[in-house]
């Protein structure tokens, strides 16, 4: 009764890194930018204190702000590199990736936790912080703040001076690929398979739409509607959730209907328990080439606490614009110097 209540209430985050060239050897990595921990130590030494109090502030009131941040910081960084590109609106000469259809269901949250840290930051010493690395600080802060382990981030980037929202689509993975595809994206990306199930376990918060998932629910093949995978009371719960997800597309459920608002090992678990939500999820167990990280990471918390310490400080560095390359914005949303025609 417990899990057909829990089921039926659900509200789910679609998550998913270095540059890299790419020869007939496999892709090699780009020398990383130097970063530092220390890099507003004189010039704003406030920095760290101003984004933590923004983020508790926003977190206290608005609980899904950990989540949808933690997901806005994935889709900025994949793109075009951690360089705060995604904040940036559209005017009408440029359709900017915040515009782009995979990303119109970022969380409002999550652009307005920057945008406040920013304004404060801006008061106590104006022109010194970049939008990305206030981003990458927030992120680390809220994952902390619910769970989730402490990873060091290292700053001194600088904001991207292209956002365009044709680069998206190719540059993001998507809920309904193969685990060959999901493979194949990450490479792309240089990340390694074990990095990328340590990633997928951001999906222990947030929610997804109804859109990533009803085709386990409704038309999964010609004889059998629903995903067989799927537990039959999820099943269930989701169907009722999502009956007029057409009519309302914000219509969505918890990626974790166990803790949903808790960084833990649980998202693991629940693939166990056949309680995945995504197809990209399901596929994880089922292949055997990421099943024993499931595994692992499904039994020992801190296995999967390390492993994605370890990725998320890989995935801050992904395309980060230093030197000519970028700018500190006065305002995230705008490039400093707007093109209008």
């Amino acid at each position: 009764m417990a899990m057909a209540a829990t089921l039926s209430t659900l509200l789910v985050l679609c998550i998913a890194f270095p540059l890299t060239l790419t020869s007939a050897a496999g892709p090699a990595q780009l020398p990383l930018p130097v970063l530092t921990e220390d890099y507003y130590a004189k010039t704003c030494p406030d920095f760290q204190k101003i984004v933590r109090e923004t983020v508790t502030d926003k977190q206290s009131e608005k609980p899904v702000t950990a989540a949808g941040t933690l997901r806005l910081f994935f889709h900025d960084c994949m793109v075009t590199g951690c360089d705060a590109s995604l904040l940036i609106s559209s005017n009408h000469v440029n359709k900017a990736e915040r515009d782009a259809d995979p990303n119109l269901s970022l969380s409002g949250d999550a652009f307005d936790v920057v945008r406040k840290a920013k304004t404060t930051l801006e008061l106590t010493c104006p022109g010194v912080v970049s939008c990305s690395d206030i981003l990458a600080e927030a992120t680390r802060d809220l994952v902390t703040m619910v769970g989730g382990p402490f990873y060091k981030v290292k700053l001194g980037r600088l904001d991207g001076r292209v956002s365009k929202a044709e680069l998206v689509d190719a540059n993001l993975p998507r809920t309904n690929q193969t685990m060959d595809e999901m493979i194949k994206f990450f490479e792309s990306k240089g990340f390694t398979v074990q990095e990328m199930v340590a990633l997928s376990g951001a999906h222990t918060i947030g929610f997804s739409h109804c859109k990533e998932f009803t085709g386990r629910l409704f038309n999964y093949n010609k004889t059998t509607p629903t995903d067989p995978d799927m537990h039959p009371k999820l099943a269930e719960g989701l169907k009722r959730t999502c009956a007029n997800f057409i009519q309302d597309p914000s219509m969505s459920a918890f990626n974790d209907p166990i803790t949903p608002g808790k960084f833990d090992n649980m998202y693991y678990q629940n693939l166990k328990r056949r309680l995945g939500l995504l197809t990209s999820d399901n596929a994880l167990l089922k292949d055997p080439r990421t099943k024993p990280l499931v595994e692992l990471y499904a039994t020992n918390q801190q296995a999967f606490f390390d492993a994605f310490t370890k990725v998320m400080e890989k995935l801050s560095f992904y395309g980060v614009k230093t030197g000519k390359d970028g700018e500190v914005r006065r305002r995230c949303d705008t490039f400093n110097d707007v093109i209008t025609s």
